[in-house]
């Protein structure tokens, strides 16, 4: 799982950086921002569902 997470992180900031870099691609940084929002809430919800971790004995 944390590996999506850190894949989706990466595409969205390659994105923003390839929208906001290339003329008229301005769409790529709009999807980047989208792909980052959906990560963010995506890891919010795994941490969420997740109980309390005991430590190990």
């Amino acid at each position: 799982m944390i590996a999506l997470f850190l894949l989706l992180v990466i595409v969205a900031v390659a994105l923003g950086i390839v929208g906001v870099v290339a003329k008229g691609l301005l769409y790529l940084l709009i999807i980047g921002i989208v792909v980052f929002l959906g990560t963010l809430l995506l890891g919010a919800l795994r941490m969420r569902r997740r109980p309390g971790r005991r430590p190990a004995r």
